[in-house]
């Protein structure tokens, strides 16, 4: 069984993170959202807001692809969460070129702590490519439109987060 990781903080979840979800859930048979507690990023929704909403929009996602899309929350390694989930696939976003340096020295890495499990990048669709949740954040902030980057269901979410 194909078992793929796609990790991320998800602060929110956005168009762009939907986008890769779909397309990686036709590549495994399994995938897992590996949604990172991180607490140094001092995320906007709580942890559990964010499985919450990551688990709306797969629950589609799932009935689209056939495919079982769980969300998995995690503080430790990523390989070490790869182990936990037993994916032998981690799914990376890239947006661009900056992305992919960060994103190859995480492999080499990742790699080095084992090797059985390769890690695949999927280019964002280039509508989603300037996406990112922390812009997303702050446009909202400062009282912008951000429905063409989330859901309805996010942007209700974070409107109401931000007191919008």
């Amino acid at each position: 069984m194909r078992i793929g990781l796609y990790p991320g903080t998800f602060d929110p979840i956005t168009l762009g993170h939907v986008d890769v979800i779909r397309r990686a859930a036709t590549l495994v048979d399994r995938l897992v959202i590996g949604v990172a507690i991180n607490r140094d990023k001092g995320p906007l929704f709580s942890l559990e807001e964010r499985v919450a909403m990551i688990e709306y929009e797969c629950a589609k996602l799932t009935e689209l692809t056939g495919t079982e899309i769980i969300a998995h929350p995690f503080e430790n390694l990523l390989i070490h969460c790869a182990r936990d989930v037993g994916a032998n696939v981690i799914v990376r976003g890239l947006r661009a070129v900056a992305d992919f340096e960060y994103e190859y020295q995480m492999v080499g890495m990742n790699r080095s702590l084992d090797s059985s499990v390769e890690t695949v990048f999927l280019m964002a669709d280039a509508k989603h490519q300037a996406i990112a949740s922390k812009l997303v954040k702050e446009i909202c902030r400062l009282d912008g439109d951000v429905r063409k980057f989330v859901t309805p269901e996010v942007n209700d979410r974070l409107r109401a987060k931000l007191g919008k």
